[in-house]
């Protein structure tokens, strides 16, 4: 599993990267803030109810939580499920909140 920080996510962002964003919080928590990823809370992936994201598999999915750990979490099951190209968020949407604010990453 690769990492990145919220500045090379948005590098990413700004050169065209194609990537799937992937948020994995609670529906909660998403409501009140995120940033435009597909919510798709850890719990579903724990419990390997990954169809919705079948194909995904072989393309990048970059993956946040809140602070990182549930995304490394997701991350590292994701993999055992035979995604290829996982990458976890460091910090997760606080570092991304706290460096560029409401911005979207997409």
């Amino acid at each position: 599993m690769r990492e990145i920080t919220v500045e090379e996510l948005k590098a990413k962002m700004e050169d065209g990267s194609e990537f799937h964003l992937l948020d994995v919080r609670e529906p909660a928590e998403y409501q009140e803030y995120n940033m435009g990823g597909k919510l798709f809370p850890l719990g579903n992936i724990v419990s390997m109810q990954v169809e919705d994201l079948e194909d995904w598999k072989s393309d990048e999915v970059v993956i946040h939580c809140r602070a990182g750990s549930r995304s490394m979490q997701a991350c590292m099951v994701l993999e055992q499920l035979g995604f290829t190209n996982v990458v976890n968020v460091k910090g997760g949407a606080l570092a991304w909140q706290e460096k560029y604010g409401d911005q979207k990453v997409k």
